[in-house]
């Protein structure tokens, strides 16, 4: 048989099967059972049903007891509905693919945590760090007979100002006398037209 025909007949077992499950099957034991996939040999004699169940270990014993007991029928179910030369004789596997990847995503999902707790602690430390080293002066109020503060001299006073120079880098702070020259060259204009 070529694979493909092996993947269609897997395909359609794994449906028989599932449907039978939910609908047919009335064993207390299966419960909460997902069919997964088929993996059929190339003979068609035999086939691994993959199932996940939910519950703990236990639980998941106890279905896949429940599942073997119950091949029989499966295996009538789906003589039923597939012809084939032969029916397949079922094996139930827990697939642990579920289960690994829920852990998978759990660390993950750590990592993004850890990750994003570092990422604020830092930005936090940016801002106060940037908080301290920042003024807030707006250009216009910046002209030239503004009082300077120099921060290459720590500790220099100017036009008695002392801050510190490590708090605040060299800003031009106005010392309320403003220039106008632009708007009084604003004005002529205007009335020269």
């Amino acid at each position: 048989m070529t694979s493909r025909r092996l993947l269609k007949a897997g395909e359609a077992i794994r449906e028989v099967v599932s449907m039978a499950i939910l609908t047919e099957l009335r064993d207390p034991r299966v419960q909460h059972v997902t069919v997964l996939g088929v993996e059929v040999m190339p003979d068609m004699r035999e086939a691994k049903v993959f199932i996940s169940v939910l519950g703990t270990p236990v639980q998941q014993k106890t279905v896949l007891r429940g599942l073997q007991n119950s091949a029989g029928f499966l295996q009538a179910k789906i003589a039923d509905r597939i012809e084939t030369r032969y029916t397949p004789k079922l094996t139930f596997v827990g697939d642990e693919g579920v289960k690994k990847s829920l852990a998978v995503s759990q660390i993950l999902e750590q990592i993004a945590a850890e990750k994003k707790a570092k990422s604020v602690d830092s930005s936090a430390a940016e801002v106060a760090t940037t908080e301290v080293n920042s003024v807030d002066v707006d250009p216009a109020d910046i002209n030239p007979k503004s009082v300077i503060i120099d921060s290459e001299t720590p500790g220099t006073q100017n036009s008695s100002t002392a801050i510190p120079s490590t708090a605040i880098p060299s800003v031009a702070i106005p010392t309320g006398e403003q220039d106008h020259s632009d708007r009084d060259a604003f004005s002529e204009e205007r009335s020269n037209d």
